[in-house]
């Protein structure tokens, strides 16, 4: 099994950072407007994410956790299938209002890291530009 990890500083509240991603139906595409289009619950935990060129993952719910400001989620379907998957997103605080945002997905098989990684790569650049703006608008 190989892991991709990914972490970028924000300039922006960890609350702020966390109130989007932990909104597990609409984060994703608060997280990366444009790049993600559509993201809807299908069951109680799972949630169906549309990115714009066309792919579509079914993922899980495993955990939500407030204290530690950390979600964990498992890519079970949709256009790209995974033997296995397990992902977690989690914000720490940085200093002076800013927070550090880690991404790790551990994913089955190794291959998938080379897109896996593109996206994560992609959708943090969003992420970071949206959220910032956001903050300082104009």
């Amino acid at each position: 099994m190989a892991s991709v990890q990914k972490e970028i500083i924000i300039d922006a509240d960890p609350a702020a950072v966390w109130a989007v991603i932990s909104d597990f139906t609409d984060g994703p595409v608060r997280m990366a407007p444009g790049f993600v289009t559509d993201s809807r619950l299908d069951e109680p935990d799972v949630r169906v994410v549309t990115f714009a060129d066309g792919t579509v993952l079914r993922e899980r719910l495993i955990a939500l956790d407030d204290e530690l400001r950390r979600l964990v989620f498992s890519v079970i379907g949709g256009t790209m299938q995974p033997a296995h998957d397990n992902a977690s997103m989690q914000v720490v605080p940085h200093g002076d209002g800013r927070s550090r945002f880690v991404w790790i997905h551990d994913v089955r098989p190794d291959e998938l890291t080379i897109p896996m990684a593109a996206g994560m790569d992609h959708g943090l650049n969003i992420f970071k530009q949206a959220l910032e703006s956001t903050k300082h608008p104009g």
